[in-house]
């Protein structure tokens, strides 16, 4: 990137961020331009990262979403439809699981990247931010359920709880040596 060179050449101030389309649908930057930020350690601000709305997984196959939706009227930014509904079926089985919305999981995807510094999300509506950003009951939320649920599991069936550090001390033989 020229612009970096230069900045850096003459002791200027150097360009931080990019600002560009990403989604998971749509990965064209990750062959030329990912790698750019990596090596020149460049943020990447991700405009429209559920694809105009698509990515919520609240439209069809035939173009049919929420009434007054945006991407209903005008199909902006063009994405590859074949691609698009492969990954929101993708999504679509992750949020069920996790509870969550489609637009959660695309956005977390996003967020994992370690080029993506921030998303930029054009909600309309409260509900359509919520849908996005809601903060989960307990952090890490999901987590402490999927790691406690087989101690759970053996409570529930009669076995003994084995949370405490008392239940894991292992008796060795032989002399025992204090220290």
């Amino acid at each position: 990137m020229k612009a970096v060179g230069i900045a850096d050449r003459h002791g200027w101030m150097r360009l931080s961020t990019l600002q560009a389309y990403y989604t998971i649908a749509g990965r064209d930057l990750e062959r030329e331009i990912a790698p750019l930020l990596e090596a020149e350690r460049l943020g990447l601000m991700v405009w429209s990262p559920l694809a105009g709305g698509l990515l919520s997984g609240k439209f069809d196959r035939d173009g049919n979403g929420p009434e007054g939706s945006r991407r209903v009227s005008f199909d902006f930014p063009p994405v590859d439809k074949d691609r698009a509904f492969a990954c929101i079926d993708v999504m679509h089985a992750i949020a069920e699981a996790r509870g969550v919305s489609v637009a959660r999981i695309a956005i977390a995807w996003l967020l994992h990247r370690s080029f993506v510094t921030s998303v930029i999300v054009g909600a309309k509506t409260i509900e359509q931010l919520d849908l996005v950003s809601a903060l989960p009951l307990e952090y890490p939320g999901w987590m402490i359920q999927f790691q406690t649920a087989d101690r759970q599991r053996r409570q529930v069936g009669g076995m003994p709880d084995h949370s405490s550090a008392e239940s894991y001390r292992v008796e060795t033989p032989g002399p025992r040596v204090q220290a």
